[in-house]
């Protein structure tokens, strides 16, 4: 699968990205480095344990990482996570962990199918 066919199979914003990085070389190399960032598992794990503070620190940095990325289909739910998380309480944010984690592995399974 293609970098372009890639995206779109996510949902992402592959037209922009380029714009930005201007190349797929480019691209390729930070979507496979996203597979090793750990803020999805950190924002998960301080979520389960109510650590508020944390929690905002993972769903802000994956909102960033996505944003940069063109990942749109995940950055819209990293970005309503965040701003639930901003008064720290991890209170109500189930459903929306949900729509975050449905995006992610969306994404994640897209950019494994990503040609070497």
């Amino acid at each position: 699968m293609t970098v372009k066919e890639c995206y779109e199979q996510m949902g992402a914003d592959y037209e922009g990205v380029l714009g930005r990085l201007r190349s797929e070389g480019l691209i390729k190399k930070f979507a496979k480095k996203f597979l090793d960032d750990g803020s999805f598992q950190s924002l998960k794990d301080n979520l389960a344990q109510g650590n508020g503070e944390e929690a905002f620190r993972a769903a802000h940095t994956l909102k960033g990482v996505c944003q940069n990325l063109g990942f749109d289909n995940l950055y819209k739910p990293s970005f309503d996570i965040t701003e639930q998380l901003r008064g720290r309480n991890t209170e109500g944010c189930e459903e929306l962990f949900a729509k975050v984690e449905e995006q992610y592995k969306k994404t994640t399974d897209a950019i494994q199918m990503m040609d070497d």
